[in-house]
């Protein structure tokens, strides 16, 4: 068996070797390069978005809708707490009258308090000091659930989880 060795290729006559290029003409070249490649992607573009009209791009630039969070509780009690996240829960969710929750995920005052508390005791309590709150503007208020169904938007009885709040609070000063 032969073997050949590979033989150098010669550049033709009259044309000079290629030379080795530095590292800052390696990197003029690349940014030329680029330069074209770039200039080129550019007029591509405009040719496929130029059927788009002008009109429809601030739906699609227009920033995205925020979603609402809960404030953090400025409360260090936990039924403090407990009553300020319900009272959130309250103005986010919408009210609910005559059940605990609907199927929309509105909730009446009890609801978000038991959503929002950690545990049935804390619950209870708070409900205690809801009830304490609503009685000391409205004497004849027997019950939460009575007064709660008397209400027609959520923005009275998250007040009084509020109040409700500020009262437990005060307590554990």
């Amino acid at each position: 068996m032969t073997t050949h060795a590979p033989i150098a290729a010669s550049p033709p006559q009259g044309v000079a070797a290629p030379t080795e290029l530095d590292l800052e003409s390696q990197l003029v070249l690349t940014a030329v390069i680029m330069d074209v490649r770039l200039a080129s992607a550019a007029v591509k573009f405009e040719v496929n978005t130029a059927h788009i009209p002008v009109e429809d791009l601030a739906e699609i630039t227009a920033p995205l809708p925020l979603t609402p969070t809960l404030t953090p509780a400025p409360y260090s009690t936990p039924l403090a707490a407990t009553l300020h996240r319900a009272a959130r829960r309250l103005e986010v969710a919408g009210l609910c009258i005559g059940a605990l929750r609907d199927e929309q995920g509105a909730v009446c005052s009890i609801g978000a308090i038991r959503t929002e508390a950690t545990s049935r005791a804390q619950a209870d309590d708070a409900c205690v000091v809801l009830l304490e709150a609503i009685q000391r503007d409205f004497p004849d208020v027997e019950t939460v659930p009575s007064w709660n169904d008397a209400q027609r938007d959520p923005n009275l009885p998250a007040r009084y989880l509020d109040r409700a709040a500020v009262l437990a609070h005060s307590r554990t000063l």
